[in-house]
């Protein structure tokens, strides 16, 4: 008899959904959260039941990850976000020891052992200047897109320190700097370098241990991986469809 399980992560900005059989992904899918976060998971939910050619009572076991977990639709158990990295992270890279996972509103990061089992975490204080809402507000502020953003830091001449962790303070910092003639490469450098140097902080307090993989939807972010790697001094692992992770590895949980 087939196994089929979902992975549901109901995520501060993005809700994921993932459906496996026996460990392979038959379909995954996104949607924004929005105002109505599980309404939102509950269409996804069924558009990849759609695209699986499944209805709700072919699914064995469907697990619930994420800040939203408490209202994800159809769930039946749930795993912390973390323990979902250590399982996802670990089935796509065997050799992780460290799974850094970069999302909208939070960093954290998992150490797990051979088998994906984790072992210890840490979590981001709740401060969007160690996560990818703080790359949105900069952008807005440097009136650039946020898909410029990373592509724009690597073409950056110099290193322009910034000192400001909260957004508010960040944002009056871009503003000054601009004011200053600053070239906006190097301010986009400076925006991905402080991130990068507060999730690097966070993952010390970890350990870090190789290999890492580094998720999230952030991971997505050439100019991050670029200051983050420089800040680690590791070679980051980065999976094909970072964002679904999360989703991924609530999906496997039961079959551990």
């Amino acid at each position: 008899m087939k196994t089929i399980t979902t992975g549901i992560d109901m995520g501060s900005k993005n809700v994921k959904v993932v459906i496996l059989k026996d460990g392979k992904v038959l379909a995954r899918g996104i949607t924004l959260s929005g105002f109505d976060q599980k309404e939102a998971a509950k269409k996804v939910f069924n558009e990849v039941l759609k695209k699986a050619s499944l209805s709700l009572d072919d699914i064995d076991q469907i697990v619930a990850t994420g800040a939203g977990k408490e209202v994800a639709p159809y769930a039946n158990s749930d795993i912390s976000m973390v323990g979902a990295d250590a399982i996802g992270g670990s089935f796509l890279f065997p050799s992780a020891r460290t799974i850094i996972d970069v999302g909208a509103e939070e960093g954290r990061a998992a150490r797990c052992d051979e088998k994906g089992k984790m072992i210890d975490f840490v979590i981001n204080e709740k401060c969007a200047a160690g996560a990818g809402t703080f790359v949105e507000a900069m952008a807005r502020a440097l009136e650039v897109t946020l898909e410029e953003m990373g592509p724009l830091s690597l073409k950056a001449e110099r290193a322009v320190p910034m000192n400001a962790q909260c957004t508010i303070f960040a944002e009056s910092e871009v503003v000054t700097l601009i004011h200053e003639k600053t070239s906006k490469a190097d301010i986009s450098r400076a925006i991905h370098d402080a991130i990068a140097d507060r999730i690097t902080s966070m993952t010390r307090r970890l350990g870090i241990q190789r290999d890492v993989v580094l998720a999230g939807g952030v991971a997505k972010n050439i100019g991050f991986v670029n200051s983050l790697e420089k800040a680690l001094e590791v070679k980051l692992l980065i999976p094909k469809e970072p964002e679904f992770v999360g989703a991924l590895g609530a999906a496997l949980a039961p079959l551990r």
